[in-house]
């Protein structure tokens, strides 16, 4: 079928969260936008199970909230703390302890109460908390819900097999159907099809694991200890009744490379666990690596990657679904400026500039852990240095604003050190918070001074930024702020304006007038 007289503004290959995410975000800027999945059904029972758990880091939970959509995407059965971070009842049991953990490296563990808050002091009070652990089922579900209400096309059981890149578009065929967008960004995963079919080049280390993620029944589950555990020959995680993930260093030999059986499962638990533990049913399984690869550019043409298609990594950490949605944040306003075509010179390649080198970092992050968990005697030194780290109060700071991401920072060049950092959540006198004002993907001029003497500089720029003049309870010593639609700090003044400085800046993210 060859119904080629629509085309759209953006095609997207894959339906999962991270090309959900974006579809929106596109969605936002009134864009055409059609999403092609292979899977015809998005639910999947791993999705479900504690492994199949996600801790969300600050990043991601304020670009949930800047979009209103973190009330949907916090269940029911998340708890606050005193501080407001949220945790899962049913999350994995390094998170159901009575000292309160804030995650972990490698399966060392890092407490609140070593965190020393006041090394952020950009971090004002905020709905977005630091940390929040959901299912990877639930998030993905959120999402489909606000991409259909805001009219994303969504197919399924429909995957992009190939395409031709045109001048002025691009050319996909799904099975016997053909669709033309005027961009199309890979989504689709590690395995990606958009990856491989537009001649990307794809570049890392191989795997020295296989990594399996299985829920079992066993006849003496007692010979299992509930916790993390490293062995001579790799390691397990035991969580009651029989949600079992292990590591095999292999060299990533079994993984898809025959189908996961009640023996071979069994066999590995033995030879990892040193135990003699006898499995009577296997209900779920799967397998993963360690194997980190990265695209050399996210963008050929009119072709983009993002998520798991651009960058792939163990999953040690769960940082991967949190690198990927930030792909997205960043890239949305980016492409749909483009689009539109008021789009600054360069503003699409700053997409590749700013997301690679995080990438990067999560990747070597990732191969830091598996140094640290291979079976021998140099790792366990290793490991017990890192665990006298991580319990003194620097060693937790560092790592928590690693995981959590709060030391992110783009480098948009300026002095301040909040330029290129994720804006504070100010509150205005009225009551209102600067979170509030992001939800339709607009830039936000920020003016202290309620007299509002920027207004008629901002309007040049009507529809790309959204001016707000208000005084806020806690100004952190300066005077405006201007705040790019991904909720990044663009510029900042302390004393008054310069009105020569705020052009400047807008211009560079918004475009000339």
């Amino acid at each position: 079928m060859r119904d080629l007289s629509k085309i759209y503004d953006v095609m997207i290959a894959g339906a999962g969260p991270v090309g959900l995410f974006l579809a929106c975000e596109l969605r936002l800027a009134d864009l055409s936008v059609l999403v092609l999945e292979q899977a015809e059904d998005p639910q999947s029972p791993l999705k479900g199970l504690p492994f199949g758990m996600r801790g969300l880091s600050a990043p991601t939970i304020e670009a949930l909230y800047r979009r209103g959509l973190l009330d949907d995407i916090t269940p029911p059965q998340h708890a606050k703390g005193s501080s407001g971070d949220s945790s899962a009842t049913t999350a994995a049991h390094w998170m159901q302890q009575p000292r309160r953990p804030g995650g972990h490296f490698a399966g060392i563990q890092f407490f609140h109460d070593n965190i020393d808050t006041s090394k952020w002091p950009y971090r004002l009070p905020s709905p977005a908390t630091t940390n929040l652990a959901t299912s990877m089922q639930h998030i993905e579900s959120v999402l489909a819900a606000r991409a259909s209400a805001m009219g994303v096309g969504v197919r399924r059981g429909l995957g992009v097999e190939a395409f031709d890149q045109l001048d002025d578009e691009v050319i996909i065929r799904a099975g016997v159907e053909t669709f033309r967008g005027r961009w199309l960004v890979g989504c689709d995963g590690g395995r990606s099809t958009v990856r491989k079919a537009g001649g990307f080049e794809f570049v890392g280390t191989e795997p020295e694991f296989t990594g399996y993620s299985v829920e079992v029944e066993m006849a003496d589950p007692d010979k299992l200890v509930p916790g993390r555990h490293y062995t001579p020959t790799g390691m397990y995680t035991y969580q009651k009744p029989g949600t079992i993930a292990i590591v095999d260093f292999d060299g990533g030999a079994f993984h898809r490379t025959q189908p996961v059986t009640l023996e071979h499962v069994q066999t590995v638990l033995r030879h990892i666990s040193g135990t003699d533990v006898t499995l009577t049913a296997l209900q779920l399984a799967t397998t993963w690596t360690d194997r980190a690869y990265q695209a050399t550019v996210y963008r050929n043409g009119r072709v983009l990657l993002a998520g798991d298609a651009a960058h792939i990594h163990s999953p040690l950490g769960g940082q991967g679904l949190n690198l990927g949605l930030g792909d997205a944040m960043n890239l949305g306003w980016k492409l749909a400026a483009t689009v539109r075509a008021d789009a600054p010179d360069g503003l699409l390649d700053s997409y590749f500039a700013e997301r690679h080198p995080v990438g990067s970092q999560i990747l070597d992050w990732s191969r830091a852990q598996v140094a640290l968990m291979r079976p021998s005697r140099s790792s366990r030194a290793l490991e017990a240095i890192i665990r006298d780290l991580i319990e003194t109060r620097d060693g937790a700071t560092y790592f928590s604003e690693r995981i959590w991401g709060v030391s992110l920072r783009y480098d948009l060049g300026g002095s301040h050190p909040l330029v290129g950092r994720s804006s504070p959540d100010f509150e205005l006198a009225d009551g209102t918070k600067l979170g509030d004002y992001l939800r339709n993907g607009t830039g936000i001029l920020l003016d202290f001074d309620p007299g509002a003497p920027l207004q008629g500089l901002a309007n040049r720029w009507n529809g790309r930024i959204l001016y707000v003049a208000s005084d806020v309870k806690d100004r952190l010593g300066l005077s405006a702020v201007l705040v790019r639609p991904d909720g990044i700090v663009a510029w900042v003044s302390e004393a008054a304006p310069n009105q020569e400085e705020v052009v400047q800046a807008a211009s560079r993210w918004f475009g000339k007038v």
